[in-house]
């Protein structure tokens, strides 16, 4: 660990190992604000230049990097200005916890913990979030990671089988029924030429020319990647059956427009009493990945063999 300066900003935690690197913000945030593979990767998360190197604005600003929200989103709690300086303690060999201001407004108290897994290329992100007042509130642990412009999201579907046809033919009684769940947001189009609804895999360009898109899913393979700037970016996460997930169901959902993409995990809602915590926890990995991603067959062939 390393306190670097990082455009502008004096005070930031620098936490590496031999095949990667972190930069987490401490006079704001906290955000994890740069990503990348050693020794000369770039970051693959999007910084917003205007908004590096400052403090203490008294709205809410983007900056770009892996940020702690609150669900389901609105106008108040979600987009509360994490604008001032944060603390951090080490808490392990490879643990650091960075806590922030307590939001005294809406009686929560936020805490970012990012552990190295050894020498490798995978972290681990735990969101964890406690009520500090005196009532019960609803809320989820949400994780946006704002991407660089220029890749291709990948987003793996589930199995798919043949239609059951005759009864006599259905595995079991599930066989007739759905098993997957997609939400939209009103300004999804269905002529985007950005999406790509395959078989196996949704695919979602980024485009410095097109605004916003957005739609959610209940997702249950366990990872989505992100190529770009000659890196993999991988998350894991898991889906609870049965729980209560915001936006209609949603653990995982994915925004983009001109100038990024975000890739966004969601744990379930919770009603949080007075000193009780959720969690939202996710990994990281980074593998190298020059290839140009286009279709389903690019996946098969250059994302699947690294993340296997």
């Amino acid at each position: 660990m390393e306190i670097v300066e990082y455009h502008g900003w004096k005070n930031n935690l620098a936490i590496r190992n031999k095949q990667i690197e972190l930069i987490v913000t401490l006079d704001v945030g906290p955000r994890v604000i740069s990503f990348r593979r050693l020794p000369d990767g770039q970051n693959v998360m999007k910084n917003y230049e205007e908004m590096l190197g400052k403090s203490g604005e008294e709205e809410w600003q983007i900056r770009g990097g892996h940020r702690f929200w609150l669900a389901p989103e609105d106008c108040t709690r979600t987009y509360y200005a994490d604008n001032s300086p944060i603390k951090f303690e080490k808490i392990g060999e490879n643990r650091v916890r960075f806590t922030p201001p307590p939001e005294h407004l809406y009686e929560v108290q936020k805490v970012m913990e990012i552990e190295l897994v050894g020498d490798t290329n995978k972290v681990n992100v735990h969101l964890i979030v406690s009520n500090i007042g005196s009532r019960p509130t609803e809320l989820a642990p949400w994780g946006p990671t704002v991407m660089a412009p220029g890749g291709m999201e990948v987003i793996p579907l589930p199995a798919k089988f043949p239609h059951p046809g005759h009864p006599n033919n259905a595995r079991s009684p599930e066989d007739f029924g759905p098993n997957q769940e997609l939400i939209l947001w009103p300004y999804f189009d269905f002529s985007d030429s950005r999406w790509t609804f395959g078989k196996k895999y949704i695919l979602l360009r980024q485009d410095s020319k097109k605004g916003p898109t957005k739609i959610g899913l209940a997702h249950r393979a366990g990872w989505v990647g992100y190529v770009n700037r000659g890196a993999l970016f991988v998350k894991r996460f898991n889906y609870i059956e049965g729980a209560l997930y915001p936006d209609r169901g949603t653990n995982y959902q994915t925004f983009s427009n001109e100038d990024m993409l975000e890739m966004e995990t969601v744990a379930p809602l919770e009603e949080l009493f007075p000193d009780e915590t959720a969690e939202l926890n996710e990994t990281w990995q980074l593998y190298p990945c020059d290839a140009k991603i286009g279709n389903e067959e690019d996946v098969d062939k250059y994302v699947l063999p690294l993340i296997r």
